[in-house]
């Protein structure tokens, strides 16, 4: 792999982190007010389109949209894995395990190079 085909696959992924935590983070913080949520969130999302936004322009030199947009997908499931059970200490279970396997599947047929 060189770096152009990297390089969205990173910044992907740090824009998925700043996402999962701007959309889900909140449920630590049950008490708190929507006027003071939503504006939190938005500034943390701003960060994620400082990442998304060029891993996508970047990305498109070398893959497709349709490749691209699966690529999002699978890594916010990975990321979102991780912060479920990281940060909200919430379990997954083997339906999670199932579906996520599904879900990365379908990716693999959208990256495989049909003949």
């Amino acid at each position: 792999m060189t770096w152009p085909m990297i390089a969205p696959i990173l910044m992907l992924s740090v824009s998925n982190i700043f996402m999962t935590f701007a959309w889900y983070g909140q449920f630590k913080f049950p008490a708190a007010s929507l006027w003071i949520v939503i504006p939190v969130s938005w500034g943390v999302a701003f960060f994620e389109y400082c990442f998304a936004v060029p891993a996508n322009r970047f990305g498109h030199l070398v893959y497709s949209a349709a490749q691209l947009k699966t690529m999002q997908e699978v890594i916010t499931l990975i990321v979102f894995a991780a912060f479920s059970v990281l940060y909200l200490k919430q379990p997954l279970g083997w339906n999670h395990a199932l579906g996520f396997g599904l879900i990365a599947l379908g990716a693999f047929f959208i990256f495989h190079e049909w003949s």
